[in-house]
């Protein structure tokens, strides 16, 4: 019973952890993030191994979810740090889109309440002139807003940690117990061994 209620949470939570990171990915393609861009494809396909595993009663493949979920929280971390400058990081450089293009989070131009203004700099001609964009009124900054993404698959990605260390000892007991009794072997104790009798067959001489 305590298997299946711990493989049933595990299973829920692979399900949550794919729509929040389905969620996720959306917003990171709109803001042209591709380093979590890349992240979250390999998270999706690893939390869908461990899904798969689960059910199936895979451990090898949760062995591989356990790991991943130790190495999105240290990603997720870094996340955070990045956006609240923590160190040398900071939030205004282009090292999520690799250097390709200057573009930032989605949220910084898009978050709640934020009214996008285009303006035009003073003083320049028609005909070349410039144009920058000015965010006003946001209810809440977007580095607050990514961090709470990224706090938010910190802790769902710990839950599957914890879980997954017990769905896998679970399923390595049980196997060893099965085992154990002779459910994998291929000779049991009730195997009985016959063998083959041999009837030799000798010719006969009657003396007289």
């Amino acid at each position: 019973m305590g298997c299946c209620s711990g493989r049933c949470t595990l299973i829920f939570l692979c399900t949550i952890q794919l729509l929040v990171a389905l969620e996720r990915q959306v917003f990171d393609f709109l803001g042209y993030q591709w380093a979590p861009i890349l992240a979250n494809f390999f998270h999706i396909i690893i939390v869908i191994l461990g899904l798969f595993g689960t059910i199936q009663y895979r451990p090898r493949y949760i062995v591989v979810y356990t790991v991943w979920m130790a190495l999105w929280v240290a990603w997720n971390v870094f996340i955070i740090c990045y956006y609240l400058d923590v160190g040398d990081l900071t939030k205004d450089s282009d090292l999520l889109t690799f250097n390709i293009s200057a573009h930032h989070s989605w949220w910084s131009e898009h978050g709640p309440g934020c009214v996008r203004r285009e303006m035009t700099q003073p003083g320049v001609g028609t005909v070349d002139s410039q144009s920058y964009i000015s965010v006003m009124g946001c209810l809440m900054e977007y580095q607050y807003i990514e961090v709470l993404h990224s706090g938010t698959q910190i802790l769902i990605a710990l839950l599957g940690f914890v879980y997954a260390c017990y769905v896998f000892s679970a399923i390595t007991e049980e196997e060893d117990s099965f085992d154990f009794v002779g459910g994998f072997d291929p000779f049991p104790l009730y195997h009985v061994n016959e063998k083959p009798s041999h009837l030799l067959l000798k010719p006969m001489y009657l003396s007289t």
